[in-house]
């Protein structure tokens, strides 16, 4: 069929997902001093969900072919 990138896109943004929720909830304080709202670790979870999503698209179009 083709090369299917959702795999490769899927595992890079799960692992800086991972990486950015745990700064976020690590330096929970300091983020949200500044801001006013922990920043890291919104967008952490919405990488997270995001590279999960792209790892289910690949598995699902794998087991259909």
């Amino acid at each position: 069929m083709g090369i299917d990138i959702k795999y490769p896109i899927g595992l890079f943004f799960t692992l800086v997902g991972i990486i950015i929720t745990i700064s976020g909830i690590y330096h929970k304080q300091e983020v949200i001093s500044k801001l006013g709202f922990n920043f890291s670790l919104i967008w952490g979870i919405v990488m997270l969900a995001f590279g999960l999503i792209m790892l289910g698209l690949h598995y699902i179009a794998r087991r259909k072919s």
